[in-house]
């Protein structure tokens, strides 16, 4: 098995899960007392959001290649940013290091393109929602068409993220909000969503609406347990 290498505490309610689905999915594999090789690198999130709404990608760069190349030296084999809206530095974070870099939005493009899913939603942070880093990829390199809420739900659907879940709270309100988007983006022809910030699972799930869910944290850490258990290198 190899070393599942993790690069969290964005927020660590979401590593959290990260680290349990990881676990289970490599126990329902193996068995008995089986549980997955890792090593986990948590970061404070509060100087990661800071430099975000800052505008300083280089700052919040240089913390995740530092701590990244802490994993790499605790003995992971690849390593998981366990984070949509910081994958803005991934190219960053890659190149500081020796081992692959499993990229959440290409696990996640795959399992859409596998699905047949064309054109499909994303709710996240406004950096992921606005930004060319998450969206380009996924147009660029897989040909998705990607669709997005308009200005005021996108304010919504952020503030949510980082003023109620990503400080443990989960209400009923809030869920209504995605779950409106949701609907909304689908009768725009979307026909799947992703929920492309790793916190919005715990609000939201597939129960919620008939609009099929794509959970990037679920996806990602699927991906990880595949990459464990493959016999052949990961390739980055």
């Amino acid at each position: 098995m190899k070393t599942i290498g993790l690069l969290g505490g964005m927020s660590w309610e979401s590593t959290r899960d990260y680290y349990t689905a990881i676990n289970r999915g490599i126990k329902e594999r193996l068995g008995g007392l089986h549980s997955a090789r890792l090593v986990l690198y948590s970061v404070d999130f509060a100087e990661i959001e800071q430099l975000q709404h800052q505008g300083d990608w280089a700052g919040t760069a240089r913390i995740l290649m530092k701590a990244a190349q802490r994993v790499e030296a605790g003995g992971a084999d690849f390593l998981l940013i366990c984070t949509n809206t910081m994958h803005k530095v991934a190219p960053e974070v890659e190149a500081a290091l020796k081992i692959p870099l499993v990229h959440l939005a290409d696990a996640t493009a795959e399992k859409l393109l596998h699905a047949g899913c064309r054109k499909v939603g994303l709710l996240g942070t406004a950096f992921t929602m606005e930004q060319d880093f998450y969206k380009g990829r996924l147009k660029d390199k897989y040909g998705l068409d990607v669709l997005v809420p308009e200005a005021q739900e996108r304010a919504e659907i952020h503030r949510v993220i980082y003023e109620e879940l990503c400080q443990g709270e989960i209400k009923d309100a809030s869920r209504q909000v995605f779950v409106d988007s949701i609907q909304r983006l689908a009768a725009e022809g979307a026909e799947a969503v992703i929920l492309g910030c790793t916190e919005i699972a715990l609000l939201v799930s597939q129960q919620d609406t008939k609009v099929p869910l794509f959970d990037t944290t679920a996806i990602h850490a699927d991906k990880a347990v595949e990459l464990a258990l493959a016999t052949d290198p990961v390739v980055g």
